[in-house]
């Protein structure tokens, strides 16, 4: 899919593979060809001082929304990329739910090609799985996935799909093409008009309450129609104590299931809503301790299989509004990396290894990808991500690269950064500004 790019040398100086010695490691036209403590540095080549930073795969994104075409004021594929090449990323998989929805093959290769010009990432479109989002009519999956972006990933993200038979077409259909089904699991007929957790403090904000169940039960009937087809199912942004355990259930059973946890859901709850602010309105919402505590467990054990972003910018007009009419979503790709540290690194419930299996090395197994989330090892391909495991910052989403600054933690200070990331051994970000 991606063609590699002659770039030359590059050699990273000091550096800690998954957080262990510290090493040399060169790369030549994009393949890692060298890893030592005593690599002779060739003269005139570019250096990077990793001063003893933490080299990881770079990160693999299942759920990012670039919002092009549509929404170009809110974010591009440019702006969008050189976001996810800040945090880390060398993959990412944007959304359908664009504007017109990308549920043809016309859409999904023009993504495509816009992210090769770019440059920064390799950006893979996400294929609706029906026409329109609607829900009726599956879209034309074989034609995307044959087109020049080799759509390997369909969701009709921000809608469920809703109804079991199409659902049960959509995921035969997907098992004959190869490509994986992600669900956006929500029962419609139970959130109608709900814009927050059903719990306390809904009731006593006077919001209407988004109940566990909406969630999980698209989840559990998923996992049993994934069985009878013997299909992959995967689920996006898990958010609840309940759907950790139908997802344990349905791997026990043999069920192909696989599911991701986005970093706000590990970390913040629905308490910040006593302030009204829309910022934190996310879709599925912010849930309650108990939740993002069963999230962290369940992501440490492996029954939680990755982080993804969930990325979704959005312009002021749509945030700085009545909470029941802002549109739901927060960015992530800058700030994903440092939140992962707080939540799984810092307690001791990952290392640096367990980092690299969770944000790299499990999404590119979940789709397929077989040059993203490879060892770091000679003769493997250079998409790497530097990391200072102690570097605190602040963020102010006025400062981060995507055009919209709906983030939910400004003013926070984050433990780690991102200080270099190579794809295919070409610098796209390094000391907080991306190349492109």
């Amino acid at each position: 899919m991606s063609a590699p790019r002659n770039i030359g040398t590059v050699v990273l100086q000091q550096v800690r593979p998954y957080g262990e010695e510290l090493v040399d490691v060169v790369v030549v036209d994009g393949v890692i060809t060298a890893i030592g403590t005593s690599v002779t540095v060739p003269e005139g080549v570019e250096c990077i001082d990793g001063a003893g930073a933490v080299l990881l795969p770079g990160f693999v994104d299942l759920h990012t929304h670039l919002r092009e075409p549509g929404r170009e004021d809110t974010e591009t594929i440019r702006t969008g990329s050189r976001a996810a090449a800040l945090g880390g990323y060398t993959a990412v998989f944007a959304m359908a739910n664009t504007d017109p929805v990308a549920d043809n093959s016309t859409i999904t290769d023009n993504v495509w090609r816009i992210g090769r010009e770019v440059g920064l990432v390799d950006v893979h479109p996400v294929g609706a799985v029906t026409v329109g989002l609607g829900g009726e009519q599956l879209a034309e999956m074989g034609m995307m996935a044959a087109g020049v972006a080799g759509v390997r990933m369909f969701s009709d993200d921000g809608t469920c799909v809703h109804d079991p038979l199409i659902m049960r077409r959509a995921l035969d259909y997907a098992t004959g093409l190869g490509v994986l089904i992600a669900q956006h699991a929500e029962e419609p007929r139970l959130t109608k008009g709900a814009v927050a957790h059903e719990g306390p403090n809904a009731a006593r904000l006077g919001l209407t309450g988004w109940p566990r169940a909406a969630e999980e039960s698209i989840v559990v009937r998923d996992a049993l129609l994934a069985r009878d087809a013997g299909a992959r199912v995967h689920i996006c942004h898990a958010s609840t104590e309940g759907t950790v355990e139908l997802v344990r259930w349905a791997k026990e059973q043999g069920i192909s299931i696989t599911a991701e946890v986005t970093p706000h859901h590990l970390l913040l709850t629905d308490e910040r809503l006593a302030t009204y602010d829309a910022v934190n309105k996310v879709n599925p919402p912010l849930r309650e301790a108990r939740d993002t505590a069963a999230l962290v467990r369940a992501l440490a054990d492996g029954i939680v299989d990755c982080v993804a972003t969930d990325h979704a910018p959005h312009a002021a007009q749509d945030k700085c509004c009545e909470f029941a009419l802002a549109k739901p979503g927060m960015l992530g790709l800058e700030t994903a990396l440092p939140i992962i540290v707080t939540t799984m690194v810092e307690p001791g419930l990952l290392d640096w290894r367990g980092v690299a299996r969770v944000m790299s090395e499990r999404p590119a197994q979940i789709v397929g990808l077989t040059d993203q989330g490879r060892p770091i090892a000679v003769g493997e391909p250079a998409n790497l991500t530097l990391i200072d495991p102690d570097s605190p910052w602040v963020v102010r989403g006025d400062e981060l690269a995507s055009l919209s600054s709906n983030t939910p933690y400004e003013e926070m200070t984050m433990p780690a950064r991102v200080i270099a990331t190579l794809l295919r051994g070409v610098v796209t970000a390094r000391d907080g500004q991306a190349s492109a």
